[in-house]
This record gives C-alpha cells, structure tokens and sequence, in this order.
C-alpha cells in the first residue's frame, strides 16, 4: 500500500496572489508546439528542454529517438519532458550523485519551475521517491494539477515568476542557485578548486617585443650562472718582508 502524499504549502501567502509581470529581459521565453511553423523551431523547443531538465546536452547525452517522436508528432512535450527525467543521463547526474531530498530540490525547480516551497515538501517527495521510485515520483509531478496547470502538454517547463515585486533583480536561475553536485559530494571530488597562475600574462605589442639578439633574451640565462671567484688574500703590512720583495738597485 502506498503512502499518500503528505500536504504542504507555502510560507508566504503572496505565492496564492496571480501574478502581473510586464515582460522585459528576464522574463523566460515560453517554448511551446502550439504555434511552431518549421523545422527550425521545433529544434529550438527540443534544446530548451534538454537546457532546463540536464542544463546542457552533450552528443551523447542527447535522446534521438524521443527527438524523432516529438518532431512526427508521435509524443507530446509532456512525454518528452518525462522521457528525459527517466534517461540514464538525469539518473547518473542528479540522483546518484545527491541525496533524496537534493534530488526531489532539482527535479521540483526543473519540473514546475519553482524552488520547494519548505522542508516538509522536501520530505513528502522524498517519500514518493522512496516508496514509487523514480518513475512514480515523475509521474505524479507530471500528473499534478499545478504542472497540468502551468504548462500542460504542449509547453517546455521553464523557471516562472522571476521577476519579485520589491526587487531590483530577479531571481538567480536554479542551476546557478543549485549546482549538481551537494555539499559532500563536492568535497569528495575536491571542489571547489582554487587554481593560481604562477605568472601573470600580459600584451605585449609587437613592435615592442624583444628581437633576435636582444640582450634581454639572455637575462634568464646569465642569472642562471653562478661563477665561483677565489677570494683575494688580505696580507698585513708588518708581514711583507721588504728587503725581498723590493728589488735592490745596483
């Protein structure tokens, strides 16, 4: 028998207001199959999915048969959004890597575009992904009404709302806010790692540059050099013997 989800919700009201945002830089471009004409837009639409669910898609990151689905009309967006949150890449890049509850954080803000409102919606997705795993914990986010609401069969999930009254930025995108890696798989890997030049380069013009010959190409190697000198002996005057060494006229 499967545990029901637990209830949740926000801390602040302001989260129930409808929004009013007037579109400017930061406001996300929405990428969705009800008004695309070409090829070419269709190839923008997949790689906005594959930026919001892996952040970025290597060749062989890249799911070529959900691709050929969608683009013969055989899935929806829906389907491919789900068909990227089950691929071995999301496996191996966010759930092996993090714990439940960071797992349950990235897919939340990938999925509804959204941080996790508290710790007690971590914890009630968390039990999903304990008890239905991850296909039943994508599904159920997939099914809900907030993401049927929000972006429904059609529409590309993307990071809503960042633009907060009382604010002169908005919110940092969530792969900055949230990197892939937790804390303590972080230190296991050595990050972060602070990496020092040991010399600084700077431009230098051409006509000012040394040419062949130039004394001060051989500067390092002049240094390099380390003469040895035999010291001069000190004498004293009251041992030089003068009637030697002063020759004697004749």
């Amino acid at each position: 028998m499967a545990i029901p989800l637990l209830e949740y919700g926000p801390k602040s009201q302001n989260v129930r207001v409808e929004g009013f945002e007037v579109g400017n830089d930061e406001t996300p471009p929405v990428f969705t199959t009800e008004n695309l004409l070409s090829p070419s837009e269709m190839g923008n639409l997949i790689e906005a999915a594959y930026r919001q669910i892996f952040f970025h898609a290597f060749k062989w990151d890249r799911e070529k048969i959900l691709e050929s689905q969608l683009r013969n009309g055989q899935l929806t967006v829906r389907d491919f959004i789900r068909g990227l949150l089950l691929s071995n890449t999301y496996r191996t890049s966010f759930y092996d890597k993090n714990s439940n509850y960071r797992f349950v954080e990235h897919t939340v803000q990938k999925v509804l575009g959204r941080a996790v409102y508290n710790e007690r919606e971590k914890i009630a997705w968390s039990i999903v992904v304990a008890t239905k795993g991850i296909q039943g914990f994508v599904d159920t986010l997939l099914n809900s009404d907030e993401y049927l609401n929000s972006f429904g069969y059609d529409t590309v999930p993307y990071q809503r709302r960042r633009n907060l009254p009382g604010r002169e930025l908005g919110e940092r995108p969530f792969n900055i806010t949230s990197p892939r890696y937790d804390a303590y798989h972080r230190r296991q890997l050595g990050f972060p790692q602070i990496v020092w030049q040991n010399e600084i380069r700077r431009f230098v013009p051409q006509d000012k540059k040394a040419k062949a010959g130039d004394p001060s190409l051989f500067l390092g190697m002049v240094r390099s050099i380390n003469p040895t000198v035999s010291p001069t002996p000190k004498i004293s005057a009251l041992n030089i013997n003068i009637e030697a060494s002063v020759p004697r006229r004749r």
